[in-house]
């Protein structure tokens, strides 16, 4: 198993993660330049990562290429660095999540189609549910299987 429970140590892997996939798939977006270029550094996202550490796993193979953030049967982030996405990382993450910790929902830009679809392939549908992302005027969708 290539799955395993994040430490301290992988933060700054994670956030590198995290931060090139915001900026790939997102920033065009938002377009927020303050928010994606000054903002997002690998240090800020790490101390926003440490709170969270207790509910992150990371798929590690020799390298640390993904990670999965779940609480309460909710995925809260699921990433995969972009150069190696299409290599079902991001589906053995959401599948642990399903089998380990009996993931039932969760929220997706509702722009984000290739994300939505992913979910869906896996078994998730969309609700009728929708809220507005926090400081921004796209809305998030939810998703339960």
């Amino acid at each position: 198993m290539n799955i395993r429970k994040a430490t301290y140590d992988d933060l700054a892997r994670i956030a590198e993660i995290e931060i090139f996939n915001y900026r790939l798939h997102f920033y065009p977006i938002f377009q927020n330049d303050d928010f994606y270029f000054a903002d997002l550094t690998v240090p800020a996202q790490m101390e926003s990562l440490k709170p969270r550490l207790p509910n992150l796993w990371v798929y590690d193979d020799g390298v640390v290429k993904g990670f999965l953030e779940a609480e309460n049967q909710e995925v809260k982030k699921l990433f995969v660095e972009p150069v190696l996405q299409g290599q079902s990382i991001g589906a053995e993450l959401l599948m642990y999540a399903i089998r380990e910790m009996d993931v039932r929902t969760l929220w997706a830009l509702e722009k984000n189609t290739r994300a939505i679809a992913f979910y869906q392939r896996h078994g998730f549908r969309l609700t009728k549910d929708k809220k507005l992302e926090e400081d921004t005027t796209e809305y998030l969708v939810r998703m339960e299987r």
